[in-house]
């Protein structure tokens, strides 16, 4: 297919309000719903658990506005890979699709997609933990079959073209920010019992700074997602206008929702009381309107995950199409259909490694995967920010970054914080992370040697006149 002036070969599909629903239904997912509780357990005093929110709040809204500039700039598919590539080259580029292919995403899939099993099973009365199978040493429960089962639809659905992902990612947005515009609404406007916000406030407690940056993790997954449009730059209309309008958009109502579910939460249920509320917001759902309450946010986080896994399965694939484009990962994966403009080579990959670490893998290990995957690429590409100003400063520039240098240097502050901090308190964990990602070193060193020895094409001769 040919490209236009960007160098892209996707078609471009996808407007504003498309956008704006890719990046918010890539977001809100069951982070809110179920995340509170674990930060809770870890920040036990109410200023300082608003705090963290809003601090995480300020670090996503400083990585949307230095995005915007980077996305406005390359408009491709690839993102953060483009990004990393532009700026320090192609081996770190190659680090990221690496993690994102063996770390990354497979856990983002795993995770969305047992929670969406767990919550439609549980509306349907059934347990999720239920074995259904046995696999050699592997017992496979009905959440692990029945998301692998989603990966596989919303793989099928984007199969068919980003278009149709679009139809049902508008859909499962619209659904899941009205749902929690009612919660919200509702928790304020009917509440019984509830706290004045002066005793809420005075629920205090000593938090050290180590439980503090902990709980940053967990808020951070919740927020993840305000990158994931940059995935899809190749296929936004108008993509130096559009992209960082969405971006902003976007992200800024996922931050107010967010606040906003946070202050109903502390409202209607005492700090301590929520470190044992697993599923806050059902509580709060029974409080205001009983039993069935809690059914609804059931369906309501079941279809919300579900849209989640739809818009990471819409971006992620444009990573590993962007890479092969470049010769960094075999050619077949930069495959395009002529009749849907699908990557989907690239789609099926996605939908094997997803089924695959769903699994094999629990919720709480494909979280935390993923999180500590993929926040060193996030910082690389805030700091390609500083290095294209200073290499590239003829480089066309739609939008520029708000605030620079400051907005940017708090994205770096704080990725340096959440990773030095899980470095020390989960060494384990994260060597073994990044022992994986460095692991992409001696592939890409392959990678480059078959390229060098492919011959070149062969060029026809020109027929005579």
């Amino acid at each position: 297919m040919p490209a236009d002036r960007w160098g892209e070969r996707l078609i471009r599909r996808l407007g504003l309000w498309s956008a704006v629903a890719v990046l918010v239904g890539s977001t809100i997912g069951s982070g809110i719903f179920r995340t509170p509780a674990g930060v809770a357990r870890l920040v036990d005093d109410v200023p300082l658990f608003l705090l963290a929110w809003v601090v995480g709040a300020a670090v996503v809204l400083c990585g949307a506005l230095t995005y915007s500039e980077l996305a406005a700039a390359f408009p491709r598919s690839g993102g953060v890979y483009v990004f990393v590539r532009e700026a320090f080259g192609p081996l770190p580029a190659f680090l990221f699709t690496w993690a994102e292919l063996l770390v990354i995403r497979p856990g983002a899939y795993g995770a969305i997609g047992i929670t969406a099993s767990a919550y439609t099973l549980r509306t349907l009365g059934h347990d999720p933990a239920a074995i259904i199978a046995n696999i050699g040493p592997l017992a496979i429960s009905a959440e692990q079959l029945l998301g692998a089962g989603y990966i596989v639809i919303v793989g099928i659905v984007n199969y068919f073209g980003i278009h149709r992902g679009a139809i049902l990612q508008n859909l499962s947005t619209i659904l899941k920010v009205t749902a929690l515009a009612v919660l919200i609404l509702a928790g304020l406007v009917l509440s019984g019992e509830s706290t004045a916000v002066p005793t809420m406030l005075g629920q205090r407690a000593h938090v050290g700074l180590s439980p503090f940056l902990l709980a940053m993790v967990a808020i951070l997954w919740a927020y993840d997602g305000w990158a994931d449009l940059a995935f899809v730059g190749g296929e936004v209309m108008e993509p130096q206008k559009t992209l960082p309008r969405a971006l902003l958009i976007g992200t800024s109502t996922v931050v107010v929702l967010y606040l906003g579910a946070n202050l109903v939460y502390l409202h209607l249920i005492p700090i301590q009381g929520m470190k044992q509320a697993d599923l806050v917001a059902a509580d709060v759902a029974r409080l205001l309107a009983g039993p069935g309450g809690v059914v609804a946010i059931s369906a309501v986080i079941a279809v919300s995950t579900f849209g989640t896994l739809n818009g990471s399965m819409m971006t992620a694939p444009r990573i590993f199409f962007a890479a092969a484009e470049d010769g960094l990962l075999p050619k077949v994966l930069a495959r395009v259909d002529p009749r849907t403009s699908a990557p989907t080579a690239a789609v099926i990959l996605m939908i094997a490694m997803g089924v695959v670490f769903i699994l094999v893998r629990t919720f709480y290990d494909l979280a935390e995967q993923f999180i500590i995957g993929i926040w060193p690429f996030y910082a690389l590409a805030v700091a390609g920010v500083f290095v294209l100003r200073r290499t590239r400063p003829s480089l066309e520039r739609p939008y520029m970054t708000w605030g620079y240098p400051f907005v940017p240097i708090v994205f770096l502050v704080a990725a340096l914080f959440l990773l030095g901090n899980y470095l020390v308190s989960e060494t384990g964990k994260f060597l073994v992370d990044f022992g994986i990602i460095l692991s992409g070193i001696p592939v890409y060193v392959f990678m480059r040697w078959w390229q060098r020895r492919a011959p070149p094409p062969a060029i026809s001769p020109t027929p005579p006149k």
